[in-house]
């Protein structure tokens, strides 16, 4: 066992140990014991093994008397003609009217709450016709034929245990499972002792060129969504805006998430735009329409029994200046003149998610909500994100009450700050995870040491080892701060790969980068070298997501340029493991397992336990000051809340059911009536994208002195009227071509 932490999921030496038992409801095997007596037909009685008087109660002299036996056997005659005649008349009835009725019974009774068993039907590996259902049987495992809304149809291959449910009656039950080592929906997620085996949706609703390289291929000039959306609003003849949604149609679809089940995975993390809830006159994205896929994505996710991470990946203004932030360039959140402005409205969207996903409707589903993606810490400053990160953390859980199953983790990540820097952050708050993105790709070196080097356990020469080290990172985390995370990792220990570096960057790489893009001639040692590598990755993580599931083809190259990014592709190509779960003591296998363990035991307060929601520390919001801006925050631009709240709407049921379901209505706190911020009439302000070196405006309607003073901490399970102050926005980093992410942890 891995000493990274001591409760990896273990892992048997048999090849038959490695297929982990099918829940009981799927398992065609005889469940009766080798050494027991075997049932017999009608389940009445047992059947006599062959040594048949070895335990017999009679004496010989009864055994061998003609007469008794003779009548012995005559009144076994009649009993025998009995049961024959009653299960003739019988078995008819049961099986066409008291076991349909039963069934029908189970299905409509089933809930989220409490039983973790699949509906009553037992799944079928040819999908057989349910009267309850249009689209077929409601539940099946391995091999079972998942019928789709379209009347199209694929087989679900699942040898890990899980079994998918979809009940048209009860369409938000938690009791599929992906796996068998991974608990229910409807049963808590215990972090420290389950383990997270995550994939990231990325390109998916919120696009970055090397993921989708096709979208910016089209269009000379497109380096982020703000400017490819303002390329395809002009191209009307090309499909304009529409071209989005027909994106967001087919890049991820309900297979990818039974793929991502059947993978031995337990989690998705789902990076939204702020757009799907709405934009601001003078942004080019197309708003109120990812919403319409992140349902499908919770949908889809229930039905396979995964868990999702939440992240909002883009934020007003820009947190980091990169092209998945919806504009590269400048850093206007919480930075610069519209710093302050871009937070309000950034902290408004938060609260309207929060507001969605605290429903009981969703929150077996959607667990933890990253509040904001890669903000930028050096720009920004520690004491103003730490003041907005905790504004959020009251604002939150003033939504959803305190302590454990009110509402989701709030993961922040830590800026590329390093774990270490975040140690005893916010201690007595409520839930608050830590999530960090390690990469060797973007150190910005060379990488000039061998990676092929044979198949073996050295494979990759020594750039697992080096991996290796992030595992005492984590685990001093895990103490230090609580429960952390790797919401981001990659096989790529280059930074070689098709627009990786953006669309016109160039690769640091010393050397061709050609291999590294097309891995359709890979030969078993480069297979073998990055599987070693993102096995030892894995195991030093212990809880992750890979970025990400999918790379779409490139068009100009005819294959996927970034192959080191694709977890689906390395399952078809042999370098991604089939099982997560063999990569537990990697480390130790090839000498690089840190001297730091976690015995998967928090403190209680980090878990919602006792304790959770005592803040001690008092850090203001807003911030003393902003950082970028050229006068004091009283005097800096800001809204004013008196405009309308945006609801993020509940999905519309298609699927016909024999009752009424209620599924939300997107406001879990009814007592939370604030308005939202918006611009105060008859100011002028700056572009909130564009201000950094503007100078502040004359002050109108009392600038930032109006903001409003931070509220106290939640009382446990109470809920106080949400804050109508928001996030900030982001400030100057890279050029228009910094790629996705420019820092990496464990560089050489």
């Amino acid at each position: 066992m891995s000493s990274l932490a001591a409760n990896h999921v273990p892992m048997n030496s048999s090849e038959h140990d490695l297929d982990p038992p099918r829940a009981s409801y799927l398992d065609t095997r005889d469940s009766t014991g080798q050494n027991s007596l075997t049932s017999s037909p009608n389940n009445s009685a047992p059947l006599l093994h062959g040594n048949k008087y070895e335990n017999d109660a009679y004496s010989d002299s009864e055994r061998n008397t003609p007469s008794k036996r003779r009548g012995l056997l005559f009144w076994l005659g009649c009993a025998a003609a009995l049961i024959i005649v009653v299960l003739a008349v019988i078995l008819p009835v049961y099986f066409t009217v008291i076991k349909p009725k039963h069934n029908n019974n189970d299905a409509s009774q089933n809930s989220t709450s409490g039983d973790n068993k699949p509906p009553a039907q037992t799944p079928q590996g040819n999908g057989t016709s349910n009267p309850q259902s249009p689209t077929g049987a409601i539940t099946g495992g391995d091999g079972s034929i998942v019928t789709l809304t379209d009347g199209s149809s694929f087989r679900y291959n699942n040898s890990f245990g899980g079994y998918w449910v979809a009940d048209p009656n009860n369409p938000f039950s938690g009791a599929a499972r992906p796996n068998s080592w991974t608990p229910p929906l409807n049963e808590s997620w215990k972090f420290g002792q389950d383990h997270v085996y995550g994939v990231n949706l990325g390109g998916w609703l919120v696009l970055e060129p090397f993921i989708s390289p096709a979208l910016y291929e089209k269009y000379d000039g497109a380096i982020d969504e703000w400017t490819l959306s303002t390329l395809m609003a002009a191209d009307t003849a090309g499909g304009g805006l529409q071209q989005l949604e027909d994106h967001y149609n087919t890049f991820i679809t309900e297979q990818d998430f039974a793929e991502i089940a059947g993978a031995g995975l337990n989690w998705v993390r789902l990076p939204i735009p702020f757009w799907a809830i709405d934009k601001w006159d003078g942004e080019p994205f197309l708003a109120k329409t990812a919403w319409k896929y992140a349902l499908k994505a919770f949908e889809w996710a229930r039905k396979y029994g995964l868990r999702i991470s939440l992240d909002l990946h883009t934020i007003p203004g820009s947190q980091n200046g990169y092209n998945h932030s919806g504009k590269s360039g400048q850093i206007n959140f919480l930075y610069g003149t519209m710093g302050y402005a871009n937070a309000q409205r950034t902290l408004n969207y938060i609260r309207i998610i929060t507001e969605f996903i605290s429903q009981p409707q969703y929150k077996d589903v959607v667990v933890v909500f990253g509040i904001i993606n890669e903000a930028i810490v050096s720009t920004i400053g520690k004491d103003q994100i730490t003041s907005f990160y905790l504004e959020v953390h009251n604002m939150m859980r003033g939504i959803t009450g305190l302590g454990a199953g009110n509402g989701p983790f709030i993961s922040i990540h830590d800026g590329f700050a390093g774990a270490a820097n975040w140690a005893d952050f916010l201690p007595g708050s409520d839930r608050i995870a830590l999530d960090i993105h390690p990469y060797l790709a973007f150190s910005g070196g060379t990488a000039a040491e061998p990676f092929v080097t044979g198949t073996g356990d050295q494979a990759g020469g020594t750039w697992p080892s080096t991996v290796c080290q992030w595992g005492q990172w984590m685990n001093t985390s895990q103490t230090a701060f609580g429960v952390t995370m790797a919401g981001e990792f990659s096989n790529g220990w280059n930074d070689c790969g098709y627009f990786l570096n953006g669309v016109t960057g160039t690769p640091t790489f010393g050397g061709d980068c050609n291999t590294w893009q097309d891995s359709t001639n890979w030969n078993d040692q480069t297979k073998a070298a990055v599987m070693n590598f993102g096995m030892a990755s894995m195991d030093a993580l212990q809880n992750w997501f890979f970025w990400t599931w999918k790379i779409g083809v490139s068009t100009k190259l005819g294959v996927v340029g970034s192959p080191l990014w694709s977890y689906q592709l390395g399952l078809a190509g042999g370098w991604i493991p089939k099982d997560p779960r063999t990569a537990s003591g990697r480390c130790d296998a090839i000498g690089g397992a840190p001297n730091v363990s976690f015995d998967g035991t928090y403190s209680s307060w980090m878990t919602g336990g006792a304790g959770a929601g005592t803040i001690a520390a008092t850090v203001p919001w807003p911030p003393a000051s902003i950082n970028g801006a050229d006068a004091a925050l009283t005097l800096l631009p800001s809204y004013t809340s008196t405009g309308p709240v945006s609801t993020l709407p509940p999905p519309t049921l298609t699927a016909k059911a024999t009752k009424s379901v209620d599924a939300g209505n997107g406001w879990y706190d009814a007592q939370d009536t604030g308005p939202a911020p918006t611009p105060i009439a008859g100011c002028t302000y700056p572009n909130a994208w564009d201000a950094n070196g503007v100078a502040a405006p004359p002050v109108c309607g009392g600038g930032a002195a109006a903001a409003a003073a931070p509220a106290p901490a939640p009382a446990a399970g109470a809920a106080t009227a949400a804050r109508t102050t928001a996030p900030a926005a982001a400030a100057d980093v890279a050029d228009e071509t910094v790629a996705r992410r420019d820092i990496g942890y464990g560089s050489r």
